[in-house]
């Protein structure tokens, strides 16, 4: 196996988005010799299609006055529906602020504070002249304080190319267009990852001191996602395919309310925080009936259920791909919409025909973001194997626990990148370059071998199209494991995904698999994401109450004497499905408490409105 080609680092780095980019700058600038390994070229990672802004508590803003880091805070523990560690929360929302302005200095053109005049929700807003030229917040859902940053509504994009910039300036090393299929390891410290080319499907070998999976979320389990194609959850099934690395709260999945119908392409939260309105089919403003302080901007979880409630009770729009509802921004103008929502102005012309200047966009609640992923320690150490970290969506840190706050994962990615990275670049300097070669060339011998098994029986009749296993896995999550959960469905689908995993053992390509055979790395993929889906739906099944985005119909109150806990999902070798344990939710400044979005309220007692009008104001 000596023939395949092996490279050695300081740090590896699977993932070149913000996350992955930023842990990386952290690494280099403490003199480390740094790989960073990409499915994409950097700049197309999904960090890019992050639209509505980063949250940090400047106050720069009038309705952002006399916030602060314990605003952000209380915030950020109320909308996690206290599943979060308030340690993480609290070291997040302290260097928020630093890290805005940090990429700020590295060319980030944020938008800033003007004096024009702008209406929101009936009320005039005027800044102060002193505040003029500094940093600009939008409003969010689930937040007291306007202090979501942004950049239009493409802050993705121009933080990423930013931070894709200080990575070139430093040297890193980037390799795009790979994809890390195995980690390097002996059951207690990682040493690399084995991976395989994109463009030739050769073999190679990555050894690092420290290896850190930045790869992103699990969207594309789902049938219907906001991500991109890209986000299958490899780097969360590289680590729970060791044996001993856990996986956190991986039923705790989100949906974002706003998905336009039917690409599913995310229509950002900066619309709502901007003043859009959700209209149902009589072009009635239902939000303020069931949530008249935040309306369309409670916490995304809550927004979802409602728009999902609404529709059950027949509000929503018939379409031929189901029902929806309308957002609503034709009130902002023309001139706001082609400056701070421009992004969406363009995805609703180019993917449904629809100019929102004065058209209403379909939206339905849609697969969003994944606040599961590999388990780690407050500085990125991933749980059970050293010299293995995580962070951004690939990790559950635990910032989020069970309902991420929008603007608070583009905020993550940096902010635990300087954190974590910082980490990094310590226990790094601190390791013994001690590599074990046999141990390298072992792994490298395990994964051609795999691939020659799905190379031999291609000839061969009969077996599993790798491709309908996926779609079957698909519609069992979206289906079974969505906004609405019950134990029946659930069962279904821990049964259905078990007896899934057992079918993808006899995948049989179409195609001869060789070189960079798209079908080959699909086969590759399609196990380790069903192992994935079926972590999503056991801790869903167990877990019996309902807290953030995991809403059991069956049991419908958040359970703190016997739930206020984290679920974590091990995969032991040669085991038919995850072994689940449990540990406690760190509490160390704001016990549980009522989230304040008015869930209480019953729909009886709500929806009764409904036919006050078409008004949407």
């Amino acid at each position: 196996m000596r023939d395949h080609e092996v490279l050695v680092t300081d740090v590896l780095v699977i993932g070149a988005g913000l996350a992955g980019e930023r842990a990386a700058i952290e690494a280099a600038l403490a003199g480390l010799n740094v790989t960073i390994l990409s499915l994409v070229p950097p700049r197309r990672s999904h960090s890019s299609a992050a639209q509505g802004g980063m949250q940090a508590s400047l106050g720069n803003t009038a309705m952002g006055k006399g916030d602060s880091p314990d605003i952000h805070f209380v915030d950020t523990v109320k909308g996690s529906d206290w599943g979060c560690d308030q340690d993480v929360a609290r070291l997040f929302v302290e260097t928020a602020p630093v890290a805005v302005r940090e990429m700020a200095h590295w060319g980030v053109p944020w938008t800033r504070v003007t004096l024009e005049k702008r209406v929101y929700d009936g009320k005039v807003i005027e800044e102060d002249p002193a505040k003029v030229g500094l940093i600009a917040a939008r409003n969010f859902g689930g937040t007291a304080k306007w202090r979501t940053c942004y950049t239009a509504d493409g802050t993705g994009h121009t933080l990423l190319y930013t931070m894709d910039s200080v990575v070139l300036k430093l040297g890193v090393t980037v390799h795009d267009r790979v994809e890390a299929i195995r980690l390097i390891h002996d059951g207690e410290q990682c040493f690399g990852a084995v991976v395989r080319c994109l463009r030739t499907g050769a073999l190679r070998a990555y050894v690092a001191r420290t290896t850190v999976i930045a790869s992103g979320g699990y969207g594309r389990l789902y049938g219907a996602s906001t991500n991109a194609v890209i986000n299958e959850g490899s780097g969360m099934a590289l680590a729970l395919d060791t044996g001993v690395v856990p996986l956190g709260n991986m039923e705790a999945v989100q949906f974002h309310p706003t998905g336009i119908v039917p690409s599913w392409i995310l229509i950002t939260e900066g619309a709502r925080g901007d003043g859009g309105y959700l209209l149902d089919k009589n072009l009635h403003r239902f939000m303020p009936d069931y949530e008249p302080v935040k309306k369309e901007l409670a916490s995304r979880d809550v927004v979802s259920r409602r728009i999902m409630q609404h529709i059950r009770a027949g509000y929503g729009v018939d379409s031929p791909y189901g029902p929806h509802v309308w957002l609503d921004i034709r009130h902002l103008g023309e001139r706001h919409i082609r400056t701070n929502l421009r992004e969406i102005a363009a995805i609703c012309q180019n993917f449904n025909g629809i100019d929102p200047v004065h058209d209403l966009i379909p939206v339905r609640p849609t697969q969003h973001y994944s606040m599961g992923g590999v388990r780690t320690n407050i500085h990125g150490q991933a749980y059970g194997m050293y010299n293995l970290f995580a962070l951004g969506e690939a990790a559950c840190w635990d910032l989020h626990g069970f309902n991420r706050l929008g603007g608070n994962s583009l905020a993550e990615t940096v902010v635990a990148g300087k954190i974590v990275g910082a980490a990094i670049a310590r226990q790094t300097k601190e390791t013994s370059p001690d590599v074990r070669w046999p141990l390298v060339y072992e792994h490298l011998a395990e994964e051609s071998a795999r691939i020659e098994r799905l190379r031999a029986r291609a000839v061969r009749p009969g077996g599993e199209n790798v491709y309908a296993l996926r779609h079957e896995m698909e519609q069992i999550l979206s289906e079974n494991v969505g906004i609405f959960r019950t134990e029946g469905p659930l069962v279904e689908a821990c049964d259905k995904l078990r007896e899934l995993h057992r079918r993808a053992q006899d995948i049989r390509l179409r195609g001869e698999g060789r070189g960079a055979d798209p079908e080959l790395g699909a086969a590759l993929r399609l196990p380790g994401m069903i192992r994935l889906a079926l972590c999503i739906a056991k801790g869903a099944l167990e877990r019996k109450e309902s807290r953030g985005s995991h809403y059991r119909e069956d049991y419908p109150k958040r359970d703190d004497v016997n739930w206020l806990k984290r679920t974590l999902a091990y995969w032991p070798a040669g085991a038919d499905e995850p072994e689940l344990r449990y540990e406690p939710v760190k509490i160390t400044e704001l016990p549980p408490g009522d989230r304040g979005y008015g869930e209480s309220s019953s729909f009886a007692a709500t929806a009764g409105r409904q036919d006050a009008g078409a008004n949407p104001s």
